[in-house]
């Protein structure tokens, strides 16, 4: 008896013409396709393991957190920024401005001890980070001028004030200790540790063989109660999306994800917890990345954002206040400027001139790589992150290698061209 499969284009699966029972074969495909960036990214690593042997040892994991880490703050606003069809050119100059003004604040100002103190400084910077935005969105957004051009003066500004707060050449620090722990300091030890694998001790009390393994309990908990949100928001969504009938992704698939990925987080966790902890600065990125995933998916000004990028006319139409929208994005954009400034300040101890000079570039292509279109409308918060770890972790990788800094700049340019082509080839293939 034939078992013939017949296509059904409404849904994209196969479906038995005998049993109607759904074959989800271009289903896999397609959510294959979403988790390649992922692939991609162990694929990158373990290439850099191999070559360098040193990639995924605990130090080096926590130095790749800690440089990178401004980068995916960024990126978390221009993703919102290209979403809504527009770009920003000036987030490099804005935190090296503010990095310098910070620093200026609290080692050369004579202000007092309250407007010295890093929290009332960094809660200061980040409004005046959130002013620039706003000074910026309001010619784009009020006045029609083209949101290149606006920021492209913004980084030529900005740059220039940065320079001339510190004196042309010079630097100001050091910056105190409670400042810099921002980006180079590590969750304390409230949960204690606990020793995996004690070290091996001889006669005289002095360790003969290797130092044994303790782990950060802090950090264990932590990243697992992590590991299991995210499991268990992923069960959800999967249950919500069949409940209101829409197609979810293969069963098979969507636990391989989770294992994986699971998998992979919780060999992270590992690998912190026998180091020194969680660094700061990724707890930070971690809260923004949680809170950022619900703005765009659980929101209004969320969906509204994709809708202005994806159709401005009809996003008008439908009532959508786009002004004050792309005003609100800037001003998003002026803070993580301003946050990520602070986190350059804070890791270098210090504020340098050329501070966030070429960050910006990072920046814009973590967004591309991550999948956002230049056309605006389309973007993930997550898959941007991953885009930002696969810059960081190129930049850490060659690093270690030994490349030089120009064949860098070249590989990576070359990655972000055909991440935007592959966007402009699947645009034009659907």
């Amino acid at each position: 008896m034939s078992t013939d499969i017949a296509p059904t284009p409404q849904t994209g699966v196969a479906q038995d013409v005998q049993t109607g029972t759904r074959v989800p074969v271009s289903s896999f495909v397609s959510n294959l396709r979403e988790y390649g960036l992922i692939l991609a990214l162990i694929a990158i690593m373990v290439f850099f393991q191999l070559t360098t042997g040193t990639l995924f040892k605990p130090v080096n994991l926590s130095n790749l957190v800690q440089q990178n880490s401004f980068i995916i703050v960024m990126a978390l606003g221009m993703l919102l920024v290209i979403v809504s069809g527009h770009i920003d050119l000036s987030v490099g100059s804005v935190a090296g401005f503010i990095g310098a003004l910070a620093a200026m604040m609290m080692v050369i100002w004579p202000l007092g001890g309250f407007f010295s103190n890093p929290l009332i400084v960094a809660i200061i910077c980040l409004v005046i980070g959130g002013a620039i935005g706003a000074a910026q969105g309001y010619w784009i957004a009020y006045h029609r001028i083209p949101s290149f051009i606006v920021t492209l003066a913004g980084m030529l500004v900005f740059r220039g004030l940065c320079q001339g707060l510190l004196g042309g050449g010079s630097s100001v620090g050091p910056l105190p200790d409670s400042f810099k722990a921002l980006s180079s300091g590590f969750l304390p030890e409230v949960l204690g540790t606990w020793t995996l694998i004690p070290p091996t001790i001889n006669a005289a009390g002095k360790t003969v063989f290797g130092s044994g393994i303790t782990l950060n309990m802090t950090t264990v908990v932590l990243g697992v109660i992590a590991v299991l949100a995210y499991a268990i928001s992923g069960i959800r969504a999967r249950k919500t999306r069949e409940k209101h009938g829409y197609e979810a992704e293969p069963f098979a698939l969507f636990v391989v994800k989770t294992v994986v990925i699971s998998a992979l987080a919780l060999f992270f966790v590992y690998q912190f917890a026998v180091y020194r902890g969680f660094p700061i600065v990724l707890v930070v990125m971690g809260i923004l990345v949680a809170f950022f995933v619900f703005i765009t998916r659980h929101t209004t000004i969320g969906r509204r954002v994709y809708a202005m990028g994806g159709n401005i006319k009809a996003a008008q139409l439908s009532g959508i206040k786009t002004e004050r929208l792309t005003l609100l994005v800037f001003v998003n954009m002026g803070m993580l400027s301003a946050l990520g400034g602070l986190i350059i300040a804070a890791r270098l101890g210090q504020a340098v001139p050329a501070a966030g000079l070429g960050s910006e570039l990072d920046v814009i292509a973590a967004v591309f790589i991550g999948g956002a279109s230049a056309m605006g409308g389309v973007g993930q918060v997550i898959s941007t992150v991953v885009g930002g770890f696969i810059m960081g972790v190129m930049n850490n990788g060659m690093s270690i290698m030994g490349v030089n800094v120009d064949w860098q700049q070249v590989v990576k340019g070359l990655v972000l061209l055909g991440a935007v082509v592959f966007d402009v080839y699947n645009k034009n293939k659907s």
